[in-house]
C-alpha cells in the first residue's frame, strides 16, 4: 500500500492583521511522537495564545485535532483538512497563534488555520512511500549493457553500484514489481544473473 508523507520537519510563518501565524510539520509514526511534538512546540511558545493541531496516522488509523481555544471548528478541523487533501499521513502539524488585537472572526480564523497548515506543507519535501523490496544483483561485465532498459520498465531505483570481478547493483523495487523484474533479468541474461532479495522495506519513490 503506498502512503504519502513528509521527509523532514519544516515551519512557515506569514502575518494576518497584526496576529502572526506559524505552521509546523513533522513527520510521525505513533501516537506518542505526535504528542511530543505537540507539546515541544507549545514549550517553544509559551506566550502564544493558541497551538492548535491536527495529526494523521497509519498506526491504528488515528486522526486527532484540537482548536486550543479558538472558537470550535475554526482552527483544528481546517488543519486537519488540510493534510487529509493533501494525503499525507504520519504527520502531525501545529500552528501557533500570536493574537494581534484585530478580530478575525470564524471565517478569518479558518483561512489563517488553512494557510498555516497549507504554507507549512508547501515547504515540505513529500515523500512517496510504498511497500518494496531491496534486491542485490549480481552480473558479469558483459551483461550489465543489458539491465538498464529493464531497470526503467520497472521503475526499479539503483542505490549503489560497486564494480570488481563482476558488477554488483543494489536496487529497490516496488513488491508487486519485483517477480517481474527478476524474470526479466533472468531471461535477459540466459540465466548468467544472480538476484538476490535482502529485505523487504518501505521505499520512497517519490
Amino acid at each position: 500500500m503506498e502512503y504519502k508523507t513528509i521527509a523532514r520537519r519544516c515551519e512557515a510563518r506569514f502575518i494576518e492583521k497584526k496576529s502572526e501565524f506559524i505552521g509546523y510539520l513533522c513527520p510521525v509514526q505513533t501516537e506518542e511522537q505526535a504528542v511530543a511534538f505537540i507539546e515541544e512546540i507549545r514549550a517553544m511558545h509559551r506566550k502564544a495564545t493558541h497551538n492548535c493541531y491536527a495529526y494523521i496516522l497509519r498506526e491504528n488509523n488515528t486522526a486527532r485535532h484540537s482548536d486550543d481555544g479558538e472558537p470550535g471548528g475554526t482552527a483544528g478541523v481546517p488543519i486537519y483538512e488540510v493534510l487529509r487533501r493533501e494525503g499525507l499521513t504520519d504527520v502531525c502539524c501545529v500552528v501557533t497563534r500570536y493574537f494581534g488585537g484585530i478580530l478575525l472572526g470564524a471565517g478569518g480564523l479558518v483561512r489563517a488555520y488553512t494557510k498555516g497548515a497549507k504554507d507549512a506543507v508547501d515547504a515540505a519535501q513529500i515523500k512517496c512511500m510504498a511497500a518494496a523490496v531491496k534486491l542485490l544483483v549480481t552480473v558479469d561485465y558483459g551483461l550489465y549493457g543489458r539491465l538498464a532498459q529493464i531497470f526503467a520498465e520497472h521503475d526499479a531505483r539503483i542505490a549503489d553500484e560497486k564494480f570488481a570481478d563482476n558488477v554488483q547493483i543494489t536496487l529497490f523495487i516496488r513488491e508487486e514489481n519485483a517477480k517481474s523484474l527478476v524474470d526479466k533479468l533472468v531471461d535477459s541474461c540466459n540465466g548468467n544473473i544472480k538476484v538476490e532479495e535482502v529485505e523487504k522495506i518501505n521505499f520512497d519513490f517519490a
